[in-house]
């Protein structure tokens, strides 16, 4: 189980799914003519360098190049469905990729930020206090969002591929053959999902920044964008920790509320949404076997 849960993970696309091991990942996607088309690529070494067994050293390092990663999947995933013509690369693909960076830090870290540091100004609020309200606002944010763009159909067929991803990935880490009638009957739920590290993500910024105390309003700002590859690095760590400890029932207690956001970021998949997930892991396993 230990080498599982190290080796393999995923992610939604646009119609598709992105399946990721240690030397490889694959991407299978429904184009518009109906048949999967799938890529496939071998990993950098970072995911096999010593920097990868380091303790919060490699959840920084991995989640950085996770996010490229991830941005490279979406990016190849739209590509295939609106073709040569409209194909987002170049300075479009990077401005685009870096707007969506900067809304996400302004929306869930900035903005939070800077109306805590309001409620003491004009509340006379205690430092404790407007962290905790910081905090609190940071995570209806989140929730707000996700559930928000939830009602989008294109944004439901995506959680619908995340739902296809998890139950894939389940299926196969309890040995279950990979079809989708037997894949089918697995959890939507997954311990490792991106939304668990979010959720966690959140909970722990309110701790620690209110360890930081009282701060001008500048560099109050510039700490919550400073300390987010700090907590992301804790937050992987945990997140990995609870995974490797599902037996106990203390541990699956304390996973209950990253497992219930999953409920907003998941739908139940279609068969031809599963075969789509079974054909991405089956090529990323494929893949795995052939880079030495």
């Amino acid at each position: 189980m230990e080498d599982r849960i190290i080796s393999y993970g995923g992610q939604a696309v646009l119609e598709g799914v992105m399946m990721r091991g240690q030397k490889a990942f694959a991407i299978a996607m429904r184009a518009p003519d109906g048949t999967i088309a799938l890529h496939e690529e071998k990993l950098g070494e970072i995911y096999r360098s010593k920097l990868a067994k380091i303790p919060f050293v490699r959840g920084v390092i991995l989640l950085w190049d996770a996010l490229g990663l991830g941005m490279r999947a979406l990016t190849i995933a739209a590509n295939t469905q609106t073709g040569e013509a409209e194909k987002l690369e170049g300075p479009v693909l990077y401005v685009t990729l870096g707007l969506a960076l900067l809304f996400g830090i302004g929306l869930f870290f900035l903005l939070p930020a800077g109306l805590g540091s309001l409620s003491e100004r004009f509340l006379g609020w205690s430092v404790w206090w407007s962290n905790l309200a910081e905090g609190v606002i940071r995570l209806a944010l989140l929730v707000g969002y996700i559930w928000a763009i939830g009602f989008m159909p294109d944004v439901k067929r995506l959680f619908a591929y995340h739902g296809a991803e998890h139950k894939t990935i389940n299926a196969y880490e309890a040995g279950a053959e990979l079809t989708p009638d037997s894949v089918a009957r697995y959890s939507l739920e997954h311990p490792r999902c991106g939304t668990a590290f979010l959720l966690t993500l959140v909970l722990l910024s309110i701790l620690f920044f209110a360890l930081l105390g009282p701060l001008p309003f500048f560099w109050r700002l510039v700490s919550r964008v400073v300390m987010i590859p700090i907590l992301a690095g804790v937050a992987v760590e945990y997140i990995r920790w609870t995974a490797n400890h599902l037996d106990s029932p203390v541990v699956r207690a304390m996973i209950k509320p990253n497992l219930a956001l999953q409920s907003l970021t998941t739908r139940e998949p279609d068969a031809s949404m599963l075969e789509v997930a079974i054909a991405s892991f089956q090529t990323m396993r494929q893949a795995e076997e052939s880079v030495v």
